[in-house]
Order: C-alpha cells, then sequence, then structure tokens
C-alpha cells in the first residue's frame, strides 16, 4: 500500500507561481513505476497534468508545457509540481497519483487526498 500525501496548494494571482510537493510513504519512489500530477476542476473530469517515470521520462498536458515543470527528490521520497504563469482555468484540485505495477502485470494505482490551487484573475 503506497500512500501519498500532497502539500503546498493554495490561493495565488494569475502569473504567479506555486510549487507542490507529494511526500510518498513508499521505501523508495524508484518502486513506484510512474508519479503524476493529476487536476479536477469543478464540473470536469480529472485529467493528467504531469508525470514521471521511475527512470526520469516526463510527460506533460498540453496545457503545462512551458508552464509547469514535475521533479523528484529520490532521497526525500517527493515527486514535486513547479507551476509558473498561472492561469485562472488551472484552479482546480490537484492530485499526485502513483502506479505500481504488480507481479502479474496489473497496475495498481494510488492516490493522494488533493489539494487545492485556486488562481484569481
Amino acid at each position: 500500500q503506497v500512500q501519498l500525501v500532497e502539500s503546498g496548494g493554495g490561493l495565488v494571482q494569475a502569473g504567479g507561481s506555486l510549487s507542490l510537493s507529494c511526500a510518498a510513504s513508499e521505501r523508495s519512489i524508484l518502486r513506484i513505476d510512474v508519479l503524476g500530477w493529476h487536476r479536477q476542476a469543478p464540473g470536469k473530469q480529472r485529467e493528467l497534468v504531469a508525470s514521471i517515470s521511475r527512470g526520469g521520462d516526463t510527460n506533460y498536458a498540453d496545457s503545462a508545457k512551458g508552464r509547469f515543470t514535475i521533479s523528484r527528490s529520490i532521497g526525500k521520497n517527493t515527486v514535486y509540481l513547479q507551476m509558473n504563469s498561472l492561469k485562472a482555468e488551472d484552479t482546480a484540485v490537484y492530485y499526485c497519483k502513483g502506479s505500481v505495477r504488480s507481479w502479474t502485470g496489473g497496475v495498481n494505482d494510488y492516490w493522494g487526498q488533493g489539494t487545492q490551487v485556486t488562481v484569481s484573475s
């Protein structure tokens, strides 16, 4: 069982920056195949923002490219999301997700509790 705890959300003006953190309970985040940030705005489906694989490969939604950066600290068992040039449409609850491939070939997904990001225009 992987536990993920997000922090760093808050209220920021448009054009500002926020940094989110996701601390994993796993002995090492390298045991998690993919760590990602997802978000869900009111009335909308949850969507992928950015992800980082165990090997360090990163992936970004088009809306995040050039503005957001996902990174990790293996020593701190933490993944980060640096968000710059924030827009009102970035307002959402941001969730950390960890995906672990099981020995049977399936994938187990683990979610954090979410952190609210509100961008005022």
